[in-house]
């Protein structure tokens, strides 16, 4: 099963992830499937060619370096923009006059209307929320026909998507690097981090915010439409706390779980309708998106995305 999939349907390039892997493996893939279609032909040449689906940045320089010289110019789909229900491209690359950079193509192709599920994991510091959030991504990635996991990090603690693997190879370098990304939790980096949480319009975006009941985390939390709520052993008493803000912010509630650092195993309590229970050892460095309690919370959400029936997902 390969790590990437691009598929030719027309004049549109289809690309999404495929299977759980790190980023060299999926660039090997998605190069492999290039020079495959490139030398089959299937990939040809042509006046324009538009990309749909996701890609990391690593993979978007590939697909430009492997075929941008076969086409007159490359247009990428962006959801955000273009006549409402319908799929509309940008212009990112262009050798001729027909077309220019930045250049809006409008389509008659259906852009189906899905649910817009923006999942908030808040709770108390060091509860290992941003462990979770890794695990979470990954097991997301494995369920056949789930949404892409797009990750929105709105806490400015230094601590992106990409720190879990990098810790898990270097974890000084990974802390180091934690240290000079780090900034102050300042309203206007809280108002910068809501209006990313507002316009997110993926299926599916999990947004990692601090661990404190501020000012700062209202203006976040409150553009969410769903939250999970973490604690450890130690602040268990503030869960009440976090259970009201989010109420206050009139956004549902759908997994409270125990962050059991000590542990040995999960314990799922309830599945439905709040999945609560505990999941165990959340360490930074560490895979846990084979845990039971992380694939639990994965298949509720995909489920609410409608990637499962009902009861699948719960």
């Amino acid at each position: 099963m390969t790590a990437y999939h691009i598929s030719l349907e027309g004049d549109v390039l289809k690309v999404k992830f495929g299977k759980d892997a790190n980023g060299d493996q999926v660039i090997r893939d998605a190069a492999a499937r290039l020079d495959e279609m490139v030398v089959s032909g299937e990939l040809s040449g042509g006046k324009l060619l538009k990309i749909d689906g996701p890609a990391s940045v690593a993979v978007s320089y590939l697909i430009g370096h492997k075929i941008s010289q076969l086409y007159g110019a490359i247009a990428v789909f962006d959801p955000k923009i273009g006549r409402p229900g319908y799929k509309t491209y940008i212009v990112a690359a262009t050798q001729t006059p027909a077309y220019k950079i930045g250049e809006l193509i409008e389509t008659d192709e259906p852009q189906k209307s899905k649910p817009i599920l923006k999942v908030v994991l808040c709770g108390p510091p060091q509860s290992g929320k941003s462990c979770l959030r890794e695990g979470l991504k990954q097991a997301i990635s494995q369920i056949e026909g789930a949404p892409y996991p797009y990750v929105i990090t709105a806490c400015p603690d230094g601590e992106g998507a990409w720190f879990s693997d990098a810790a898990r190879r270097d974890p000084d370098l990974a802390r180091r690097l934690k240290d000079e990304y780090k900034v102050k939790f300042t309203p206007e980096f809280a108002h910068k981090a809501a209006g990313w949480v507002r316009s997110a319009n993926t299926p599916l975006n999990i947004i990692d915010v601090g661990g404190k009941i501020t000012e700062q985390n209202r203006v976040i939390m409150r553009e969410a439409t769903h939250a999970v709520i973490l604690a450890g052993d130690r602040s268990k008493e503030e869960v009440p706390l976090w259970e009201e803000f989010c109420r206050d912010l009139n956004i549902h509630i759908i997994a409270n779980l125990h962050s059991d650092y000590h542990g040995n195993e999960d314990e799922i309590v309830s599945q439905s309708p709040l999945l609560t229970g505990s999941v165990h050892y959340l360490a930074r460095g560490e895979d846990v998106s084979s845990r039971p309690m992380v694939q639990a919370l994965a298949r509720v959400l995909v489920g609410l995305c409608g990637g499962l029936s009902e009861k699948s997902a719960i």
